[in-house]
């Protein structure tokens, strides 16, 4: 797949199938529209590419204590489009400028000028430029003039199980990775470097990887006990995550730290990836360290039980 980060350095091909949209996460209704445009181009010996944006719009529109956290990095969104097999990626610098474009100067100087779209595939609901104002009746309205195919994907193809991002962020956010990871079609997870934190987890007998995720604006879980798939290079281990502040060792910073099963080495400095599987229990104070560890002890049983259950 070949990445472009402007619309001026985008190369134009012929029979060009495209579609619009920021796709944060790549869920399974993104995924439909996006097997569509792939399904398409082969069809008319074409390429199959997504206009996107970044950063975030919302991020750029209302930057003054934006809650806004996101399913992907960019570079997670990257390699998620990759494997599904897309042939370009346009990725437009989103600016304050640039949202006031109107939806026509969009069609005309991005779509049709720049990229060159052959037919355009776009969700029902899907609205664009200054205001928004732009959607699939002005796409259609244009078609004749500049000479280009329109494609609705439907209410039902998409929302089936009525997917969105905001309801995947609901989701994690209230420790239902489950749900997430079905709305996703995917395991949800996070990569980032394991750096020094209070080393509490060795005297407990549960060694831990401390987590500095990639990006500060990436969602992590509801505090809570996860049990994960970590991602060392090309190692695959289990490991359980703890999620929170440690109320039971004291006051600190809210932190994920990961004990890794059947791992010893030192991993400080480099770069891990876990994939949430099941939440276990939510964070809690014990009434002192015995019975943390009693706690952990548990969870540790209880995500062995559940490895036993996975293929």
């Amino acid at each position: 797949m070949k990445v472009y980060r402007s619309v001026e350095a985008f190369e134009k091909g012929n029979n060009t199938i495209a579609t619009i949209g920021t796709f944060d996460g790549v869920h399974i209704g993104h995924q439909t529209i996006l097997n569509r445009i792939i399904q398409l181009a082969k069809r008319v010996e074409g390429e199959s590419v997504l206009i996107s944006f970044y950063p975030h719009p919302r991020l750029v529109l209302f930057p003054e204590n934006n809650p806004l956290k996101l399913l992907h990095t960019l570079e997670e969104r990257i390699a998620t489009l990759e494997q599904l097999g897309l042939d370009k990626l346009l990725l437009i610098p989103f600016t304050k400028d640039f949202s006031r474009t109107p939806s026509k100067a969009f069609i005309r100087d991005v779509l049709v000028e720049g990229v060159g779209i052959h037919t355009i595939v776009i969700g029902y609901d899907h609205h664009f430029g200054k205001n928004r104002t732009g959607g699939i009746e002005e796409l259609r309205s244009f078609s004749d003039q500049y000479k280009y195919e329109v494609e609705e994907i439907p209410a039902q193809s998409i929302n089936e199980a009525n997917i969105s991002s905001t309801k995947i962020r609901r989701a994690l956010e209230s420790g239902e990775v489950d749900v997430a990871n079905t709305y996703l079609g995917y395991n949800y997870g996070f990569s980032g470097i394991v750096v020094h934190g209070e080393k509490q987890g060795r005297q407990l007998g549960y060694p831990t990887a401390n987590m500095e995720p990639d990006e500060a604006t990436k969602l992590i879980p509801c505090d809570g006990v996860y049990l994960v798939r970590v991602f060392i290079g090309d190692q695959q281990y289990y490991g359980l995550m703890s999620v929170g502040k440690k109320p039971t060792m004291g006051e600190f910073e809210r932190s994920q730290e990961v004990f890794i099963m059947d791992f010893s080495g030192d991993l400080y400095g480099q770069k891990i990836r876990v994939e949430f599987i099941r939440y276990l229990r939510g964070e809690k104070k014990f009434n002192g360290v015995q019975e943390l560890i009693a706690a952990m002890d548990q969870d540790k049983a209880n995500a062995l039980e559940i490895i036993k259950t996975l293929s």
